[in-house]
């Protein structure tokens, strides 16, 4: 596909899911919480889906990295007040609050353009790191709040089903995606291949993702996966 054809796709892809949790919440038929956590657990697996578009030219990864960066640039000037859009406010900040999209949703779009641009369609290492914070840290919150068990001594505002959420959704969004890339050739490893390191990059950052650190996990647990990624696959 050509590479502008394939760019335009893909931001109207991405724009259409963003868009569309954004109305819901607006709307009243989602929770903000829960329309927050899909925006987070969607965009990722369907923005790294649609690499597949792109031709392997040198430009296609810089392309690509436009669209969250365009996206990314669009919460910061909303959560500074500069642009009006309530219904992104209501779907993406715990409190109704704009600057919340300052923190999480904005290290989310920064993490997504890095490692668009240093990884891209060429390794296993950025979409896994990915992947890992759109499965993982996303579904922690979801679990953590529906199933009762006990705190972490160490971060008492996070459980044990947080964390095991964050290993099991981040090590299935992972071998979700893995599995299409070497089902369609992009990757020339059999998918088996991959289960052992992914295993390894999942646990480690579901203890990074245990800390009690606030509002930064987007960084810390993608980081973490990326950089174990780089060695292990």
């Amino acid at each position: 596909m050509n590479t502008i054809f394939a760019t335009i796709l893909t931001f109207v892809i991405a724009l259409a899911f963003l868009r569309l949790m954004d109305y819901f919440a607006h709307r009243g038929w989602i929770e903000s919480r829960l329309s927050r956590k899909l925006i987070h657990i969607g965009t990722g697996p369907i923005f790294v889906l649609c690499w597949l578009f792109f031709p392997d030219s040198p430009e296609a990864r810089w392309l690509a990295a436009l669209i969250p960066f365009a996206i990314t640039v669009q919460f910061a000037l909303v959560g500074l007040g500069i642009m009006k859009d309530e219904a992104s406010v209501k779907a993406m900040s715990r409190t109704g609050d704009r600057r919340e999209i300052l923190r999480g949703p904005l290290f989310y779009g920064i993490m997504f353009v890095l490692l668009t641009i240093l990884f891209w369609k060429d390794s296993p290492v950025g979409m896994t790191a990915l992947m890992i914070m759109c499965g993982g840290d996303g579904i922690a919150d979801l679990v953590g709040r529906h199933f009762n068990s006990n705190k972490i001594p160490y971060s008492p505002e996070k459980s044990v089903a947080g964390s095991l959420g964050v290993f099991v959704g981040g090590w299935l969004l992972s071998a979700f995606v893995l599995a299409i890339y070497t089902g369609t050739g992009v990757f020339g490893k059999p998918f088996v291949s991959y289960i052992f390191p992914l295993t390894v990059i999942a646990l480690v950052s579901a203890l990074v993702e245990s800390l009690p650190h606030k509002d930064i996990d987007n960084i810390t647990v993608t980081g973490t996966a990326a950089i174990l990624g780089y060695f292990l696959f």
